[in-house]
């Protein structure tokens, strides 16, 4: 009868338990979802109906800022834009090149140097080990007048040799043929930036995979290359997802270096996003529509690789 009777009250507190966490649930959801919709009903709105803010989610929706945002790639002259102002097209491939050549750039080195970290004996390897996290906890701000410098004064090649001339027809830049104002000078700050944290992430994934199947590959044959791209590389694809997500969006997002650091050639949609704003006119409806426009590529990378994210990130929390 006590047992029966501790069921019941079990089962009862179950039951009063649940309407709670469901009601957790709903309000986590929108939070998450809640900013999204509402950008997106602003990007569909006039301005003036978005100053008024008496629409609300009932409005006749308008594709008039898509139209002013992607005003330079789309095939139709555009009515109501007497000049192009926003350059959403060049920008949007920018941001797409440096986010996934830096986050490629990123996954080889930190795969490599995260083995090498794990596997190989060699003085400082604690030392090394210890210190990538902390190097990653160094804001950005830090280090945009030191890269800023260095960039424009440092790393440069004189225009005037042929070399110089020859990169800067073929790359451009500003001023003399320097890191600072090409894609690369931005993608090599990111990979800098990034490679502490996938180091970080991927060394508890290769400590992971068994020695054993390493050491019966080297007998078959194998050698260290094979083995690492043959063995290790498989076996840490959900690492290998989880710290391509983070390094993609964080490049993808980025605004404080690149806006430093770009050039107007090289700049992307977060730096295109803040332009259009200025003191006595900002055109709201166009800002919502670029930063759906700019949402989107993030999203559907996340929606692909979610079940890689949340094994990555549930990796050795429980032994079995």
């Amino acid at each position: 009868m006590e047992m029966e009777a501790d069921m019941n009250t079990s089962h009862h507190n179950k039951g009063r338990q649940q309407p709670a966490f469901y009601a957790l649930l709903v309000v986590l959801v929108l939070m998450s979802v809640g900013p999204i919709v509402l950008m997106l009903a602003n990007s569909l709105k006039l301005d003036v109906d978005i100053i008024s803010g008496t629409s609300g989610l009932l409005f006749l929706p308008t594709i008039q800022n898509y139209e002013t945002a992607l005003c330079d790639i789309l095939p139709y002259e555009i009515d109501h834009l007497d000049y192009c102002a926003l350059k959403f097209g060049g920008a949007f491939i920018n941001s797409l090149i440096i986010a996934l050549v830096s986050t490629v750039l990123t996954l080889i080195i930190g795969c490599m140097a995260a083995y090498a970290l794990v596997r190989f004996r060699f003085m400082g390897r604690d030392t090394v080990s210890g210190t990538t996290l902390m190097v990653r906890m160094v804001p950005p701000a830090v280090l945009l007048v030191p890269v800023f410098g260095l960039w424009n004064n440092e790393f440069c090649i004189d225009k005037a040799t042929w070399f110089g001339e020859m990169i800067r027809d073929t790359f451009g830049g500003r001023g003399d043929v320097c890191l600072a104002g090409t894609h690369s000078g931005i993608i090599l700050i990111y990979i800098a930036m990034n490679l502490p944290f996938v180091i970080w992430i991927l060394q508890s994934f290769i400590v992971q995979v068994p020695r054993q199947l390493e050491e019966a590959a080297r007998m078959d044959g194998a050698g260290s290359f094979q083995v690492f791209f043959k063995i290790v590389l498989p076996l840490i694809k959900p690492g290998l997802a989880a710290a391509a997500i983070f390094t993609f969006r964080i490049a993808w997002n980025e605004y404080l270096l690149a806006s430093a650091l770009s050039d107007r050639d090289t700049k992307t949609v977060p730096i295109l996003i803040v332009n259009n704003m200025s003191e006595f006119n900002i055109e709201w409806g166009v800002i919502m529509a670029t930063g759906m426009l700019l949402a989107i590529p993030p999203i559907i990378f996340t929606l692909f690789a979610s079940r890689q994210i949340i094994t990555g990130m549930t990796a050795g929390a429980v032994k079995g």
